[in-house]
């Protein structure tokens, strides 16, 4: 990105200007050479975004931003309603509600290493994984709808993990306002046998031990030790959610002229919040909500059973599970004014601070955790929501390490059995059907997870915990 169009505010703060068509600023946290790094399409779509109806105080993107559909990924943004605002497709994703949760163990490196092969095979027979992958769960109509209203407490209900869990979720498992009958026929067919299983992509389940604590007061309140072994989960709602974007951003781009939207671009496609389209949207992005905290579930439910074969003595206890692909209704202070704002986290973490009235109370004097997805080749971080993040982002923060090449760009230079072999020389084992998926995931094809980190926590968005490196990998 030419550094030329930017306003430098510190070291870790980037503005553009409002001009033209932007009714706000544009702001990018990261550091100089995170924002050289990105791609120019990052400030364009920036830029487009602060141009949208009803947008509040500011345009954000995350240290780890990247071009995506309408909306860059990393992007943060919230609407007003009574100011005519907006709900965008574009600016949620496709893979709504594509999150993190971690769970502890109980166990410690020493005790794992010896076993780590087994634990990679059982894993992955376990969890299905890969495009196109189903499950062991078949959801008839009934049961589809009733998924989609229930999230993870319709999982907990039918089995599939504990009650305790629901504590340590986000909406404590069930987002409301789903509306199972704004989601099509061909989006529930989708999904149908989809449940518990990973998908492709940037989606994993691993195995990490924790090598790093930077705040021992907070990492002790997370249960977190060095030396401990963690699992990281990380996948969202599937078919069912990406069909949702398809047919929603179809209907938004022929609607806007109807509401006078004038789209500076037609990926930003988008309807007034409190339109019947706009309506609709959000009962079916809920739903969707709920489909990937409830698939979330069921593979906690897996990944129990798999390691209670492998190591009896485990204990697997959820952290926290938290989503980056979602809009969701939160009181904002802007201007002095507590106002209700439509916040969409497109590839960003919700990060409230200590205090927070919506966090639950195991974290409300130390924050949420903010948990950040690295490569199966480096790190990643758990992180706390700063007392800053609100006024600086809308209690927002950076979601991973965010690519820094296509998916395409990545097989032409890197092949899967190179990326496994070598992980493998490092201690790393890679579980996967795709040999080609594993080389478009090559942690080579990733910026920096630590430069990202710590500008997250330079710009007071968050402040990092711990660090975890993989012992194994499971990849779509």
């Amino acid at each position: 990105m030419d550094l030329s169009l930017l306003t430098r505010k510190s070291d870790v703060e980037w503005w553009i200007e409002p001009h033209g068509r932007m009714r706000v600023p544009g702001i990018i946290y990261a550091s100089e050479a995170l924002v050289q790094d990105m791609d120019a399409k990052v400030y364009e779509q920036v830029m487009n975004v602060a141009t949208l109806p009803g947008i509040e105080r500011a345009s954000y993107a995350m240290p780890d931003a990247h071009w995506g559909y309408g909306f860059p990924i990393g992007g943060v943004a919230a609407f007003d309603a009574d100011r005519g605002g907006v709900v965008s497709a574009g600016g949620v994703g496709f893979d709504i509600s594509c999150g993190v949760r971690l769970l502890s163990t109980g166990l410690t490196t020493d005790v794992v290493e010896p076993l780590k092969k087994r634990l990679a095979d059982e894993l992955s027979r376990s969890v299905p994984a890969g495009v196109g992958s189903v499950g062991r769960i078949h959801l008839d109509s009934g049961e589809m709808d009733a998924m989609l209203a229930g999230g993870a407490r319709w999982a907990v209900d039918r089995g599939y993990g504990a009650p305790a869990d629901l504590e340590r979720i986000e909406e404590h498992g069930c987002m409301a306002g789903a509306m199972p009958e704004e989601v099509s026929t061909h989006a529930k067919n989708r999904q149908r046998d989809e449940m518990g299983t990973l998908g492709s992509g940037n989606h994993y389940l691993e195995v990490q031990h924790v090598v790093k604590i930077f705040d021992a007061a907070v990492a002790a309140a997370f249960a977190l030790r060095e030396g401990d072994v963690v699992i990281s989960i990380h996948c969202g709602s599937r078919g069912l959610g990406h069909q949702i974007g398809t047919e929603f951003l179809k209907r938004m781009v022929l609607d806007a002229p109807t509401y006078g939207i004038e789209l500076p671009d037609r990926e930003l496609a988008c309807a007034p919040i409190d339109s019947p389209l706009g309506q609709a949207y959000l009962g079916a992005m809920r739903a969707a909500i709920n489909c990937a905290l409830a698939n979330r579930e069921i593979i906690t439910h897996l990944v129990r059973r798999a390691f209670s074969d492998v190591v009896p003595r485990a204990e697997l206890t959820l952290l926290y599970d938290v989503s980056h692909n979602t809009c969701k209704v939160e009181s904002h202070q802007i201007d002095g004014r507590t106002k209700r704002l439509f916040v969409h986290r497109k590839g960003a973490t919700r990060a409230f601070g200590p205090g927070h009235p919506d966090l639950p109370p195991v974290f409300s004097s130390i924050g949420q955790p903010v948990l950040i997805g690295g490569t199966m080749g480096t790190a990643s971080y758990v992180l706390s929501g700063a007392s800053t993040s609100e006024l600086r982002s809308l209690g927002s923060s950076c979601h991973g390490a965010g690519r820094s090449m296509s998916r395409h760009q990545a097989a032409r230079q890197w092949r899967g059995r190179q990326i496994i072999d070598e992980l493998a020389g490092r201690g790393i084992l890679i579980r996967s059907p795709s040999s080609r998926g594993v080389a478009e995931e090559a942690p080579g094809a990733y910026k920096d997870v630590t430069a990202v980190v710590d500008a997250a926590e330079g710009a007071g968005l968050s402040r990092k915990v711990a660090r975890l490196e993989p012992i194994v990998c499971v990849k779509g």
